[in-house]
């Protein structure tokens, strides 16, 4: 059995998501939501506790061997891409009973859920796949369904978030499509480790470059990076508090670890880094977004607003590290990809509770809300400072290695941007 639990940790949240639509009762479908997502927790734990103990793990189906098969791969990065994400999941629908009921129709709820199962089944499989098409069929998986999720929303305005979401993430999947069609054109595969193998020898063909370009640029409409971030602030305040929570902690963490994979497994540093000039935009967009995004939530009166704002800040961190092309900066990628996906989970978690406390999730409707909501307004301070750096907190220590990492390159300017965005 352990042996088949690569497949397993996607085959499940697959299979139960049709279930949810055959199960009539609010209460079954959420139950079956919350035990599959355990279950799903349960098998990236063992994956992780493998991994840790035997090193990579490679599992082909039906029996033929990569690449002429669908493999999948599970390294160190990814089975803890995994963990989280189901655990993020599991913690997030435990709260959504209560928040769900609230905010959707009783007999909205079977395809609320379905959605839900099939948005974890696409995140985990992005994570656990080695096949680039596969990794595509995935992204679509999750994206489709997110669209449902956010458009389930009890404000009307959440159907045009949903919408504009559709149009900027469709534009993401036909470059990441036409990426991959021109890797596979180049060098007649699509396995991951195979393409690693086969680009080095065509890296300097126009086809490579210019499949790299769409790649990176479908990738960062999915991760939301600046400027391509203008889906993410109305998909985030207007869909429902437990899928706002569910996203912010995992759908753009996920695209992220695409991108740190496509770089550094598939392409390559020297190529992805060195020949294309990579490095300086991703630094220059990444400094974008640490200002602008963190002075445009400043101003906003929703706090679900301000949150998605300070995403598109945090995701701006995120790539500032992968720019710095340097250990301890991929560390600090790393580090704040799991710290960010905490801290955003753990605040939308909190707004949610408040939401549906108050009604609101206006900044003028906090007043006396420490009081009134101690234990809640205190986990939302936690992890407020936590997302500023705050020494004492996670966010401190990722942070803090983004510091070294730029005086390690001499990158000042990088150096004050990470400075005054916290």
């Amino acid at each position: 059995m352990i042996t088949q639990l690569p497949a397993l940790q996607v085959v499940i949240p697959l299979i139960a998501a049709p279930l949810c639509l055959l199960l009539y009762r609010p209460l079954a479908t959420w139950l079956l939501t919350v035990v599959t997502s355990a279950a799903a927790m349960l098998i990236s734990g063992l994956i992780l506790a493998q991994v840790l103990d035997q090193g990579v793990i490679d599992y082909t189906f039906g029996g033929w061997a990569a690449p002429f098969g669908i493999a999948y791969r599970i390294d160190l990065v990814n089975a803890y891409v995994l963990l989280i994400v189901s655990t993020i999941s599991t913690i997030v629908s435990v709260f959504a009973r209560v928040s769900v009921a609230s905010e959707i129709e009783a007999h909205n709820q079977g395809i609320f859920y379905t959605a839900w199962l099939l948005c974890l089944t696409g995140l985990l499989g992005i994570a656990i796949t080695g096949d680039a098409f596969n990794l595509f069929v995935f992204l679509e998986i999750s994206s489709l369904s997110s669209y449902v999720l956010i458009a389930m929303g009890n404000d009307r305005r959440s159907l045009t978030a949903a919408f504009q979401y559709l149009i900027m993430g469709t534009i993401g999947a036909t470059f990441i499509l036409i990426g991959i069609g021109l890797l596979y054109a180049l060098t007649g595969t699509l396995n991951m480790l195979d393409l690693a193998e086969r680009i080095p020898e065509v890296a300097n063909t126009r086809t490579a470059r210019a499949g790299f370009a769409f790649l990176t640029v479908g990738i960062g409409l999915k991760i939301a990076l600046f400027p391509l971030h203008l889906w993410l602030p109305n998909a985030y305040a207007y869909a429902p508090s437990a899928v706002s929570a569910f996203l912010a902690a995992t759908a753009t963490k996920v695209a992220v670890y695409v991108l740190l994979r496509f770089i550094f497994s598939v392409f390559g540093k020297d190529f992805a880094l060195d020949t294309m000039p990579l490095a300086l935009g991703l630094a220059i967009l990444g400094s974008s977004a640490v200002i602008f995004a963190s002075a445009i939530a400043i101003f906003q009166d929703n706090i679900k607003r301000m949150l998605a704002y300070s995403s598109v800040a945090q995701i701006g961190y995120l790539i500032l590290g992968v720019s710095l092309v340097s250990p301890a900066g991929l560390t600090a990628t790393i580090l704040h990809l799991f710290n960010h996906a905490l801290m955003k989970g753990a605040l939308f978690l909190a707004l949610g509770c408040i939401a549906w406390r108050i009604g609101s999730s206006r900044l003028g409707d906090f007043k006396g809300l420490g009081y009134r909501m101690p234990w809640t307004m205190g986990v939302f301070l936690i992890g407020s400072l936590s997302l500023v750096g705050i020494p004492m907190t996670a966010g401190f220590i990722s942070k803090w290695y983004l510091v070294l990492a730029a005086l390690e390159r001499g990158w000042w300017p990088v150096l004050v941007v990470i400075l005054a965005g916290s």
